[in-house]
């Protein structure tokens, strides 16, 4: 059953900087959401049990730095999945996944393709 109680949307060209207060890794933002974001091609050594974690996530749209809180992490091979609920939502987030949110209600009436 989905849990979810926001709108998912997928991502490309997004990458995230994470420290979970141990150490530090890179991966790729699959997708996002006002209040969320999911991480994939975390290493194995990222430490999904930590309670806060410091993430940076960027590319061709922007920089944002957020503190979070990983809500559940999934292990395939050697890399990891990790969902994060970010605490304390910047303003500068919400208004760029709202921009996205526009564009895939636009998509999916087929009018705009992201």
């Amino acid at each position: 059953m989905e849990k979810r109680k926001n709108l998912r949307i997928p991502m490309k060209n997004l990458w995230v900087d994470i420290a979970d207060g141990v150490g530090f890794s890179q991966g790729v933002v699959s997708d996002v959401s006002r209040f969320g974001i999911c991480m994939t091609g975390m290493p194995k050594r990222l430490n999904g049990d930590a309670e806060r974690m410091t993430v940076v996530v960027s590319g061709n749209v922007g920089r944002f730095t957020m503190n979070v809180r990983p809500r559940w992490y999934t292990q395939g091979g050697a890399r990891r999945f990790v969902g994060v609920e970010i605490m304390d939502v910047p303003r500068d987030w919400i208004e760029f996944v709202m921009n996205f949110e526009a564009l895939l209600h636009k998509d999916i009436k087929g009018e705009i393709r992201l």
